[in-house]
Order: C-alpha cells, then sequence, then structure tokens
C-alpha cells in the first residue's frame, strides 16, 4: 500500500528551559487531511507547529514532510506556509502585491502571477479589492488575504495558528465554512491549531486533544466527543456532568443526552433551580443529591418545566470513568446506574 502519510512526526521533542514543551511526538497526517491540535493554552500545540515551520529547532526526532526529512532545514527552504493570528501582511503593499511577493521572489512571470493572483481573488471572495491596502480591509478580509497569500505558493502542507481567534463571532463561524470549503476543493493538507472545542469540531477531519505536552486522545471530531478517552478530553471537549459512582469513579453524561420525567422517576432526583432559553434550545440546571447536573433540550419539550420544580433525571448515552483520568471501559445499564448514583448519595 501506498504511503498515504504527507507529514509524519517521528519522536518529535522541543522542550524549552523551564522544561515545559513536547516530548516524543508521533504524528501522521495524510495529504488532503485537516487535522488540528486542540487543547488549553501552554499545552504544546504552537510548539509543535512552529517546529514543523522551522521556527523552532527540534531538540530530537524528525519532521518528515512528502516523504523528506525536513528536520534541519531553515523555513525559507521549507514547502510549508503559515498563516498566523496577526496575519503579518505587508501594510504598505496592496492586495495584488502581497498576493504576487512571494511569486515575484520565485522569479515567476508576470503574465503566470497576473493569472495566479486573479485565481485566488475570485477563490477567496477578494475581488474589486486587489487594489485597496490591508488597513482598508475588513478582519475578516485580511485573514482571507493571509490564507491566500499562503496558498498560492502551492505549499505541501499549510501551518495556521489560531487564524480565526481575532475575529468576531459571526466572523469566525463564516471563515470556518470557507476554509473547509476551499480546504477540500483544492484538496490541501493543513495543521490547524487552536484552543476553541467548537471551531475544531466545525473544520477537522481528525482532532488531537492535547494536554501538558502529550497527546491525550486522537480521533475524528465524532469520536473524540462521543467516547472520551479520559476525564480531561471529557471535560475539554464541551459540556458534562459528572456524578459519582459510589466507588471513587464517575458517571459522565453530557446535558443533551439527560430527559427529564415526573419526580420519583429516573436514575437522579432533583430540583430545577435555573432556565434559560439558549435560542432554538434551554438549558435547565438543577441542584441533586449527587451535585449541579445540567441539561439541555428542545424548547418544545421544556415549556412544561418551571424554577423549583421536582423533576425526576434520566440519563441517555453515557460512560463510567473508574477514577480519576482513568480510561472508560463502557457503560452501565439503566438499572446498574440508578444503583450506582444511590450508592454515591450514601457516601460521606
Amino acid at each position: 500500500m501506498p504511503d498515504k502519510a504527507k507529514l509524519r512526526l517521528v519522536e518529535l521533542t522541543k522542550l524549552y528551559r523551564n522544561a515545559e514543551g513536547v516530548r516524543d511526538i508521533n504524528l501522521e497526517v495524510d495529504e488532503g487531511e485537516l487535522v488540528t491540535l486542540l487543547g488549553p493554552s501552554g499545552c504544546g500545540k504552537t510548539t509543535i507547529l512552529r517546529t514543523v515551520g522551522g521556527f523552532l529547532a527540534a531538540d530530537e526526532g524528525q519532521v518528515i514532510l512528502g516523504g523528506k526529512d525536513i528536520t534541519n532545514l531553515p523555513p525559507e527552504k521549507r514547502p510549508t506556509a503559515m498563516v498566523f493570528q496577526s496575519y503579518n501582511l505587508w501594510p504598505h503593499m496592496t492586495v495584488f502585491d502581497n498576493l504576487a511577493f512571494g511569486m515575484k521572489l520565485r522569479k515567476i512571470p508576470r503574465a503566470t502571477i497576473e493569472q495566479e493572483v486573479t485565481r485566488f481573488l475570485a477563490l477567496f471572495s477578494l475581488e474589486g479589492n486587489e487594489k485597496k491596502y490591508p488597513s482598508q480591509l475588513s478582519g475578516g478580509q485580511q485573514q482571507r488575504v493571509a490564507t491566500a497569500r499562503a496558498l498560492i505558493l502551492k505549499p505541501e502542507i499549510l501551518l495556521m495558528d489560531e487564524p480565526f481567534s481575532a475575529l468576531d463571532a459571526k466572523i469566525r463561524v463564516q471563515m470556518r465554512e470557507e476554509l473547509k470549503k476551499i480546504q477540500q476543493e483544492l484538496g490541501i493538507t493543513v495543521l490547524f491549531v487552536t484552543h476553541d472545542q467548537e471551531e475544531a469540531m466545525s473544520i477537522s477531519d481528525r482532532i488531537v486533544v492535547m494536554s501538558r505536552g502529550k497527546f491525550e486522545q486522537t480521533d475524528t471530531p465524532a469520536e473524540v466527543y462521543d467516547h472520551p478517552k479520559n476525564r480531561f478530553v471529557a471535560e475539554f471537549m464541551g459540556d458534562m456532568n459528572f456524578l459519582s459512582d459510589g466507588t471513587g469513579g464517575f458517571i459522565a453524561v453530557r446535558p443533551e443526552n439527560i430527559v427529564l420525567e415526573p419526580a420519583e422517576s429516573g436514575q437522579l432526583q432533583g430540583r430545577i433551580v435555573t432556565i434559560m432559553v439558549l435560542g432554538h434550545f434551554l438549558e435547565i440546571n438543577m441542584d441533586s443529591p449527587q451535585g449541579p447536573v445540567r441539561a439541555f433540550m428542545p424548547r418544545e419539550y421544556g415549556t412544561g418545566h418551571k424554577v423549583g420544580d421536582e423533576v425526576g433525571i434520566v440519563f441517555g448515552r453515557h460512560q463510567l470513568f473508574p477514577s480519576e483520568g482513568g480510561t472508560a471501559p463502557g457503560s452501565l445499564s439503566a438499572a446498574a446506574m440508578a444503583d450506582a448514583v444511590k450508592k454515591g448519595s450514601r457516601r460521606p
């Protein structure tokens, strides 16, 4: 079978003087795949990205791109392109000149430059802006120019470091959609860095969840969300309720997998504390013997509830984590869960 990996990191280590960084990282990114490094600040995701781009020197290990070892090459010699959070556009150049700059350095013929710039202006919906300067563009337009400038040189992999974090929420969503569309249309390989779980879920083919310089889980967005490998991933990827199972472990259930029934039914009893309308769904927060419980449900199913109501809490899809940070072996039956919750409520 041919090797599908466009990028391969082999036992990659990059440590700083304070001993923080990443150690023994192994990762493969396939041709045409968008892989996101996701995690809190300081977990090492940007360190990996900058090491792949050549802006940081690896202490140990290899960076292999397109079958070639580029570990010791400087950034300008690597077939990579990077889009930074600040865009780094040339302020004294027009949009056209920003896009054309790299091709001019490569001494590409003028006619080819004009043809490619025109193509990328259309691809990124920037027609009519070619004579403008970056200061005359909106944040979203500047981001489009930065990405177009990176891709016009046809890199083997596009590196993106929190590229949408400076944009307003509505524009961020729009830019994610545009990036995914262009990435699929051009078949480009992307290594993306973000701390935003929703962003990672919406654009990624695979997500690498990171913590303290190591990989916690690498999988598709659906698998990472539905089957988190440990408690860190479960907590980091969206909302999660954790209830003691009475044995030192935890029953983990997401708010959307909770159903409310009449009092005295369900696996757990609760009292509604707040009801918040969040667009098309409700967030209902409850007190229970096991602590706070949060539920999400469509508005049409929650209109009969009010603050102060006693309710029965029923768990749908869930996982059992046997101990703090332990892996999840499976789920409990309804009877076993109810028994576990009862045992937990008797704990001092």
